[in-house]
């Protein structure tokens, strides 16, 4: 029997667009064993709410659906053993909710530092934390001249924090930890009791670059637990809205990149073209990130008036100017020294991980949810997504640049597009349960929550694409010097307020 098959054996519980299934105890334990012989299957995300864990699975060509299971005596059997990315949402679970992963494969805090007022915050009865706060712990490497380095979690430039720390041989790293979650801020909590129409303010801010996506798919899944219908005007602005994001972010990520490795001038101009694009969202959203554009029912405004006009004028800027861009990248022997062979991820890595994002197509993955799961505006649209096996700096910051081009073109077949129309419905309040799945530019992004009678959300989860992308950045940097770190580090670009909730 097939991972998927084992899920459908669960009884229906009408979460809409994809189904959830309520697994018995021995109907998980099949699963679990499903998954260990059914590669395919690829775990999107793992959370819970008080007394229940939930996972979300996709399945090529199937899919996206659901399985649940009530977390009896607070525990559950752990997926970790079968698959590598629950590991630290197994970690984090038992962090916000106290319910233990048996026969986890890492049972150490990962959110929690033992600094906050209560344990497992998010359970039915949080306890009171009584207890100092304990010496983060590492897993142990053995061999001759190897030393720590410990990096972070306070910066030298103005980044989001977290700790790294290295196990080295001279200059070559044997192993990398990441420690995060110093950016926690009970998002989930905040949430809770709260309308979509509110709440919608927190997942906009779950990771900022990724604005316009996370509030894109939280408003996917309130609008599917309520049925609401987007106005198609709505849509084709929310497509436009996310295409800009994806078309700054990766800007300055390529600059970023060049940057680290001793390039200034690529990030200069890319920096030139980005600042170009922000001032025309501001001018058509009224904000220079978009935040806070889209909301459950559509989007907060329309257009304002001279919007297209400036982000074609945007476009045309960039158009111009990324062939030479590109051609100066290629063309330089002391840049590609630094980004051929960097930070390699093998495929089969990512495919263990379910990766995606520019992090999954550089190394073979082709998961796109515009085109994998289609949902609107992208089908009928005609772009592709660009797909590399390289897995190394190099093949990342290429990928970056095909979306780029294929963004463009996205933007200008959304805005010859966009006829005039209605921009936003109002939600029923009501009860409902959905999920949302949206692009952003490093991933996809996964957001589920389910509403009371009353239209209250009762539970919520949202998975930025960096849960499964950061282990795979520890992967990468092993073999490669320490002065490599800073550039694999960007090429991924992983966000540390997404995966800190």
């Amino acid at each position: 029997m097939s991972g998927y098959q084992a899920i459908l054996a669960g009884a229906a519980q009408g979460c809409r667009p994809y189904e959830r299934y309520l697994l018995s105890h021995g109907q998980w334990l099949g699963l679990r064993a499903a998954l260990r012989d059914d590669p395919a299957l690829a775990l999107l995300g793992l959370w819970a709410e008080p007394g229940f864990v939930h996972a979300a699975f996709h399945q090529p060509g199937m899919g996206v659906l659901l399985a649940s299971l009530a977390a009896s005596q607070g525990g559950f059997p752990a997926l970790s053993p079968v698959r590598a990315g629950a590991v630290r949402f197994e970690r984090m679970i038992h962090d916000l909710w106290g319910l233990r992963a048996e026969g986890a494969e890492d049972t150490r805090p990962w959110l929690d530092h033992g600094r906050w007022a209560a344990s497992a915050p998010m359970a039915s009865r949080p306890l009171p934390n009584t207890e100092p706060p304990p010496q983060p712990e590492f897993l142990p490497v053995e061999g001759d001249g190897v030393h720590q380095i410990p990096v972070g979690p306070v910066h030298a430039g103005i980044i989001e924090p977290g700790h790294f720390r290295f196990h080295v041989q001279g200059e070559t790293i044997v192993r990398l930890e990441a420690r995060l979650g110093y950016l926690h801020k009970g998002t989930l909590g905040l949430m809770l009791g709260k309308s979509p129409r509110l709440a919608a303010r927190f997942a906009a801010r779950l990771s900022g670059d990724s604005t316009v996506a996370h509030g894109w798919a939280f408003a996917c899944a309130a609008e599917a637990a309520l049925g609401a219908v987007v106005p198609p005007r709505a849509l084709l602005l929310r497509g436009i809205a996310a295409e800009l994001e994806r078309l700054h972010n990766h800007l300055n990520d390529w600059g970023g990149i060049c940057n680290d490795a001793s390039f200034a001038f690529l990030q200069a101009r890319c920096g030139v073209l980005r600042e170009g694009v922000l001032r025309a969202a501001h001018i058509g959203f009224g904000h220079r990130l978009m935040m806070d554009y889209v909301v459950p029912g559509g989007v907060a405004r329309d257009l304002a008036p001279g919007g297209l006009e400036a982000i074609l004028v945007a476009l045309a800027a960039v158009a111009a100017e990324l062939p030479g861009l590109l051609q100066i990248y290629e063309s330089h022997a002391s840049l590609g020294d630094r980004v051929l062979t960097t930070g390699h991820v093998a495929p089969e890595l990512v495919a263990a991980f379910g990766a995606g994002g520019v992090v999954g197509r550089a190394s073979g993955r082709n998961f796109d949810a515009r085109k994998t799961l289609g949902y609107a505006p992208y089908p009928g649209l005609a772009f592709d997504s660009p797909v590399l096996d390289a897995g190394d700096v190099d093949a990342r910051v290429r990928v970056r640049v095909a979306e780029i081009e294929q963004g463009m073109l996205l933007l200008h077949s959304l805005l010859t597009r966009l006829a005039p129309g209605e921009w936003r419905v109002e939600l029923p309040q009501r009860g409902g349960e959905g999920v949302g799945v949206v692009e952003a530019f490093r991933g996809e992004a996964l957001h589920w929550l389910a509403l009371d009678d009353g239209g209250l959300i009762r539970a919520v989860f949202m998975r930025d694409a960096s849960w499964l992308q950061w282990p795979l950045l520890e992967a990468a940097v092993e073999g490669n010097i320490v002065a490599d770190f800073p550039l694999c580090n960007k090429s991924f670009n992983c966000s540390y307020s997404g995966v800190d909730l």
